[in-house]
């Protein structure tokens, strides 16, 4: 059990109480690591009378649970380290925040209803529908994620939260598997280029070959303030300003951002999934849900 601080100011009861009172739905976005070896992003939103507003976000498991004992996130750090998932202190203190259970968790990470040892009929279908908007999937395995992405589905169906499928339209206080770069051709519709956003830290170089350190870095944090204003559209209260381009000399420092943006992605793909508007791409056993006003290439639900 998670322990909590048992001193508050009166205002801060109030609050809270307030917001107990005010919660509407929930959903916890997730970019979980395939790996032991990388930190990952954690975003709570909550639905109150005025909208859907940021509760928590943070780069990491650990520093996500640490806000519910007022311990601020240390966006500049230069490095996390990865942890296993522990599903109980996530759902409690998401609730910690929200007031309530959570309705929707979206992970961006690979699950299925069975040991995953290959591609997925899921994965197929994402990369032939997206695959010239450079939005293809990765190929999981058995080892990468597989014991990550069982321990999810099997954690969180204990919890009470079980896999939605293409079986599975339209769930009740479900896990949903989702994939940020399909979600972004949705949130940022309106760029020109109807491609795959390139704002992965790690790929600065691959994005722009010719240019120099500081103009990469530049070019990024543009990408990165492209999907927060785009987020900041549905979502109030986002916790955090990225820095500006002249004080970042490594690129690593932008990863903890990335990580933070990517879980905000994947709880505005639960957002929408319970406004209606994902569809499942995949079968009974595993399914990606993309928004479905970017899904051309077959019959939508």
């Amino acid at each position: 059990m998670l322990s909590f601080p048992v001193s508050r100011s009166e205002s801060a009861i109030s609050q809270l109480a307030a917001n107990k009172e005010e919660s509407m739905r929930s959903v916890l976005g997730i970019d979980a690591a395939w790996t032991l070896t990388e930190p990952s992003g954690v975003a709570l939103v909550v639905e109150r009378e005025s909208g859907w507003q940021c509760e928590a976000v943070a780069p990491s498991y650990n520093e996500f649970i640490a806000l519910t004992s007022d311990t601020p996130v240390r966006w500049t750090e230069k490095s996390r380290a990865g942890l296993a998932p522990n599903v109980p202190q996530l759902l409690e203190a998401a609730e910690h925040f929200s007031g309530a259970p959570v309705d929707l968790i979206a992970i961006d990470m690979p699950m299925a209803k069975k040991p995953i040892k290959t591609r997925r009929p899921a994965d197929n279908e994402v990369s032939k529908e997206f695959g010239t908007r450079w939005c293809a999937t990765h190929s999981p395995s058995e080892y990468r994620p597989g014991p990550m992405g069982k321990q999810f589905t099997e954690d969180f169906l204990v919890a009470g939260y079980p896999l939605a499928t293409s079986l599975t339209l339209t769930p009740q206080r479900s896990l949903i598997e989702v994939y940020p770069h399909t979600a972004l051709l949705s949130l940022l519709k309106d760029r020109k280029d109807d491609k795959r956003v390139p704002y992965k830290v790690g790929k600065s170089r691959t994005y722009w070959k010719t240019e120099d350190v500081p103009t990469r870095i530049k070019l990024l944090l543009h990408e990165l303030a492209a999907i927060k204003a785009g987020l900041e559209m549905s979502i109030r209260s986002i916790p955090f300003d990225l820095p500006a381009h002249e004080t970042v000399t490594h690129f690593s420092s932008l990863k903890p951002y990335e990580d933070a943006l990517d879980a905000l992605v994947c709880a505005w793909v639960g957002i929408e999934h319970l406004l209606g508007r994902t569809s499942p791409m995949g079968d009974g056993d595993a399914a990606i849900w993309c928004p479905t006003d970017v899904i051309h290439g077959r019959n939508k639900p």
